[in-house]
């Protein structure tokens, strides 16, 4: 699995990053923007989430998590720049400690990368003339070609060597689902990739990311689709999202499926 897990342009103005309020009732949080600048502290709070995962522990049994979180961290920025027109992030801050303690990939369709300025009519990637990127405060800033180049030069010096060789009938299934479901005619947000510090979880912030990201595609007019590893489904599924597959094959089976939230029903809560 990629480290999936941003430095601004040269002679740009800097684009702010707004933080948002968390909704968790206390502030303890916040939700904010990331910068190619956060991908060591991204590594740090995200790969020790997925060590829990037995599939996850199996590709890298030949690695310690200290030395993948080391070698993620190297790769980080660059996978934080990939796709830039179409990925958005989001961190969770916490207001105490200024710990990154959360973190939400979303990728937008093609068709829904930018809007009409003063309006929400939608232009597509080949039409962006005149109109400014949807959800901005959620997309990367730009960073200088000698940045991004130096960026470019750091990925590759990491070590990214994943055991793949074990069969997945099961995550095998789901893949060949989701390749039908997002390469069809309707156009989809994806939840990408959402990851809670171990230390944090069942605090309300997977919950606030979520929300945050149903409220841009209720915005946008879109549907919502995730791929959910097992401890997330339940939190979908109170917001709203329902069960579209789980795979038939039994054999390497982790609990995975397939979720969809239809943005005319509003978000939850």
């Amino acid at each position: 699995m990629e480290d999936n897990s941003r430095i601004e342009a040269g002679g740009e103005e800097p684009r702010k990053t707004p933080a948002v309020p968390a909704i968790d009732g206390n502030n303890s949080f916040t939700i904010t923007g990331v910068k190619v600048t956060d991908g060591p502290a991204l590594a740090a709070n995200n790969i020790p989430a997925f060590w829990a995962y037995p599939h996850w522990r199996e590709s890298w049994r030949h690695r310690t998590l200290e030395y993948h979180i080391s070698q993620v961290a190297l790769r980080y920025p660059r996978t934080l720049l990939r796709d830039r027109e179409r990925a958005r992030h989001q961190k969770v801050v916490d207001s105490k400690t200024g710990k990154i303690i959360g973190y939400a990939r979303w990728m937008l369709p093609a068709s829904h990368v930018t809007v009409q300025a003063g309006g929400l009519d939608l232009v597509g990637e080949g039409d962006a003339e005149g109109g400014t990127p949807a959800w901005p405060e959620a997309q990367i800033p730009a960073v200088s070609a000698d940045e991004e180049a130096e960026i470019l030069r750091v990925a590759e010096t990491a070590v990214w060597d994943p055991d793949e060789d074990t069969p997945n009938p099961a995550l095998d299934e789901l893949r060949e689902v989701e390749k039908e479901i997002l390469t069809g005619e309707k156009p989809y947000l994806v939840l990408d990739y959402l990851v809670v510090n171990t230390a944090h979880q069942r605090r309300g912030v997977g919950t606030a990311l979520v929300r945050s990201g149903l409220k841009e595609a209720v915005k946008l007019g879109l549907d919502v689709y995730v791929h959910a590893m097992p401890n997330g489904i339940g939190l979908y599924k109170r917001l709203g999202f329902r069960e579209e597959r789980r795979p038939t094959k039994k054999e390497g089976s982790s609990g995975n499926c397939l979720l969809i939230y239809e943005h005319h029903a509003g978000v939850v809560g």
